[in-house]
């Protein structure tokens, strides 16, 4: 399979990078982008690199759009007549964008390729993304297979795409803010900032490995480290007390529009 991006940025990178990473030879991946600076990290890995977006998409099975939303009508008006739709499909990961506007962008003498939606997030480097699928038109049965080299896929109806995109997209973010509270905490308790953040990323790992047991449920998992009138259930409702929870809801629902 030949896959080209378009785009080298956090998202594109990630793409090319965990795909290599999976397995797949560099030589059959395609990254362009307008700045040299950005592509020599890929072409140290053996990617293809090119400067010109109608270059990389020639021949491709794939072609895999990640650029910024208010870049994405150029690039598509640059690429659309180089595109064969009766052979090649269609990834956008683009936040903010609808379906029926990426249809108005591709529709070319009343065809369309085919052609989905797709949000990761920037673990696809280590192969841990949580990436979500939603088919604009026709299948996206290359997209998947792609997608699912670099973590878990799911696929979903467009109405629940902002959703997903606060809960695993901008979810990064809100986790990394998490870790980097808990470290500082961790170092006004006593440890070194480096032993704090070895700490507390073991423990993430630990609980989301739990999370993976069949049946399991946070609030299980909760009770059995909390016991009465112990200092785990003190901390919680400390946390409660202090808002936790609401501000987690709040943080999703705010970034549910825009991430």
């Amino acid at each position: 399979m030949k896959i080209a991006v378009i785009g080298a940025g956090a998202m594109g990178g990630a793409v090319a990078r965990g795909l290599v990473e999976s397995g797949m030879r560099a030589s059959d991946i395609t990254v362009a982008n307008p700045t040299a600076g950005k592509l020599a990290p890929l072409e140290a890995l053996g990617v293809v690199t090119v400067a010109d977006n109608r270059q990389a998409v020639k021949g491709a099975d794939l072609v895999v759009l990640a650029v910024k939303p208010w870049i994405l009508p150029d690039v598509v008006e640059e690429i659309r007549d180089t595109l064969d739709y009766d052979t090649q499909e269609v990834a956008v990961i683009v936040a903010g964008v609808s379906g029926e506007e990426l249809k108005g962008m591709f529709r070319k003498s009343g065809e369309f390729p085919h052609l989905s939606m797709v949000m990761p997030n920037t673990a696809m480097v280590l192969r841990e993304s949580m990436t979500f699928i939603v088919e604009v038109v026709g299948g996206a049965e290359l997209a998947g297979e792609v997608f699912a080299r670099l973590g878990k896929v799911m696929d979903i109806e467009e109405k629940l795409l902002p959703a997903a995109t606060a809960l695993a997209s901008c979810g990064i973010a809100y986790a990394m803010r998490y870790v980097r509270a808990a470290v500082e905490g961790g170092v006004e308790l006593g440890f070194r900032a480096s032993d704090a953040q070895a700490i507390v990323v073991e423990t993430l790992r630990g609980a989301a490995s739990l999370l993976s047991l069949p049946g399991a449920h946070p609030e299980s998992e909760i009770d059995k480290v909390t016991t009465p009138g112990g200092i785990t259930i003190r901390g919680l409702n400390a946390m409660e007390q202090a808002g936790f929870t609401p501000a987690v809801i709040a943080g999703l629902k705010a970034g549910r529009a825009k991430c």
